[in-house]
């Protein structure tokens, strides 16, 4: 990794790659620094990545998985329903067995006990897992944290930025 000061050309470079998009991470690869050494000279240089298109694209699949999400919920809560109906329906038995390894089936009223806690336990299941979904997207408030938490870096990458130290650099 390149140390000291930055030369006119990584400079240059530095402001070509970042207008064209290149992520921090890459233009540290490409010039030999590290990505926070990169950010501290792009602040100085009062160069600014345009990140809008990306932060639109996120927030968009964000909102497709919430979507698809609660989507699933209501299907396994629908699932847990009619399963849990299926308790007290009707149901066919069958036995095979026997030294001919024979089939016999016939027609109950409702399905027999261990059936009744197997179809309770997929209920359960279907129900937990609904409202496991539903806890992901209750707000919690990491989204204000989060941006309380860029806020901060932000101004630590300043205060860095202004008194001319770098990430290699010791105070």
């Amino acid at each position: 990794m390149a140390t000291g000061p930055w030369s006119a050309e990584d400079q240059e470079a530095l402001r070509r790659m970042v207008a064209d998009g290149v992520p921090q991470s890459e233009i540290g690869r490409q010039l030999g620094r590290t990505r926070g050494a990169v950010a501290n000279q792009a602040a100085k240089l009062g160069v600014r990545s345009d990140r809008t298109d990306t932060v639109r694209a996120t927030e968009a699949k964000i909102l497709d998985a919430r979507a698809m999400r609660a989507d699933l919920k209501v299907k396994l809560l629908q699932d847990a329903h009619r399963l849990r109906e299926s308790l007290w329906t009707p149901a066919k038995v069958y036995n095979i067995g026997g030294k001919d390894n024979t089939y016999t089936e016939h027609e109950v009223e409702e399905p027999p006990f261990r059936d009744k806690l197997s179809i309770m336990q997929a209920v359960g299941t279907a129900v937990d897992r609904s409202l496991k979904i539903e806890q992901h997207d209750a707000d919690s408030g990491i989204a204000e944290a989060t941006s309380l938490l860029d806020l901060f870096a932000a101004a630590v990458g300043e205060v860095a930025a202004q008194t001319g130290l770098d990430e290699t650099e010791e105070p």
